[in-house]
């Protein structure tokens, strides 16, 4: 801890947590001033507005850094990899390195001397964060961790000290929002099985007799440019396919995930452009690339993947695997449309100049496949296949008889 006359720069949101934080960073670790850095990522407009006036009303001096379009380009790379941890799209996890590294970039330009966050030693996010700050020379501080401070415990110190708490739905939930997701937790949703109540949910409405919609996305080196023929921004057309997609249910997540500190939690995620475009980019890779580079570059995929969800996207590991993802996503051109019903996506055309595809070979209608291969010469591959598996059966067989 500081012996204090020095400056720490929070990672502020004008929740429960980071109001907290604020006193106990002068209270208990002496600091004399305290910096609050709200990053921008996608969230929503009042999320801002309460963060200043909590931020107003503590006396706190507040930055606010637009991170968005920083945000988006990553939230486009993951979709190059096919990103999922557990099977839902990373979202919270690919906004922290972000956050991060636009905090620490205030802190250094103020002359800070320390940096601190509200995270939970629970959770992943101090890991996330942590990773980022613990390559520069300023103090670390985590007071919930450090603290082993309870949300009761949290609410109660903030009634005492007459703190200007705004915890998100009266704190009854955990509430994540950015561009690409909006993830869910705490209260009774942590019991799995509790079924979660219709209110939780923001971005999608429930699944119902909805018309069917179709959307065509466009794609140039296996990013997302346009929507039905029109070009677009990395962060407009996120947002507008968030409300295409969210108004059939489409991207809604219940799961059970493990946390990197191996501790199973129950999470609600919404996920609506993610999905989307994960479901439409998926297809027409399907559609260009080589049966062995799919599978190979499914394990890429997972890799890049678990290290996103880990926060270490600057890892040398992730440049090397974008480094092949990159060369693969060069044919990843053309379009996917795709269908929004019933809380469901599903891809249901796609066309490409680069498809590694011959419609005349694979036709019913046609006898002949491609380059003078005809019907008649599999029958040898036929003859072939499986044939050691049959002599291992019999073989077994044999054996079984002696």
């Amino acid at each position: 801890m500081t012996d204090g006359n020095g400056t720490v720069a929070l990672a502020f949101s004008g929740g429960l947590d980071t109001t907290v934080c604020v006193s106990l960073l002068k209270e208990e670790y002496g600091y004399d001033e305290v910096v609050g850095v709200t990053v921008d990522v996608g969230q929503p407009d009042y999320e801002f507005e309460e963060a200043e006036e909590t931020a107003e009303a503590l006396g706190v001096e507040q930055y606010v850094v637009d991170a968005r379009e920083e945000f988006a380009d990553l939230c486009l790379k993951a979709v190059k990899a096919n990103a999922d941890y557990q099977g839902y799209p990373l979202g919270t996890a690919l906004a922290r390195p972000v956050i991060a590294k636009a905090i620490l970039d205030v802190a250094e330009q103020e002359g800070c001397d320390g940096i601190a966050h509200g995270c939970t030693g629970k959770g992943n996010d101090q890991l996330r964060f942590e990773a980022i700050w613990r390559d520069s020379d300023l103090e670390v501080i985590a007071p919930v961790r450090e603290l082993g401070l309870t949300r009761e415990w949290e609410n109660e110190y903030a009634a005492e000290k007459g703190l200007p708490v705004e915890g998100g739905d009266g704190g009854r939930y955990s509430i994540d929002t950015n561009l690409w997701s909006r993830s869910i937790e705490g209260s009774e949703l942590e019991d799995p099985s509790t079924i979660p109540a219709d209110d939780i949910y923001k971005w999608t409405e429930n699944p119902s007799g909805k018309e069917a919609e179709l959307v065509e996305v466009t794609f140039e080196d296996g990013e997302p440019v346009a929507l039905d023929g029109d070009e677009l921004g990395s962060v407009e057309l996120v947002e507008q396919l968030n409300d295409q997609a969210g108004a059939h249910g489409v991207g809604r997540t219940d799961m059970m995930e493990d946390r990197m500190l191996g501790l199973k939690v129950r999470e609600n995620y919404e996920h609506p452009a993610a999905t989307v475009l994960l479901t439409a980019h998926e297809a027409l890779e399907g559609l260009v690339l080589t049966q062995e580079e799919r599978a190979f570059k499914a394990q890429v995929d997972q890799q890049w993947s678990q290290k996103a969800y880990e926060g270490l996207v600057d890892a040398p590991l992730v440049s090397a695997l974008e480094a092949f993802i990159d060369d693969t996503n060069e044919r990843v051109t053309g379009t996917v449309t795709v269908k929004m019903e019933g809380g469901h996506c599903r891809p249901v055309s796609r066309e490409s100049d680069y498809a590694v595809y011959s419609e005349s070979a694979a036709s019913f209608d046609e006898e002949t496949i491609t380059g003078g291969i005809t019907q008649q010469d599999a029958t040898g591959v036929a003859k072939y296949h499986g044939f050691q598996s049959r002599l291992a059966n019999d073989i077994l067989e044999d054996a079984k008889e002696d």
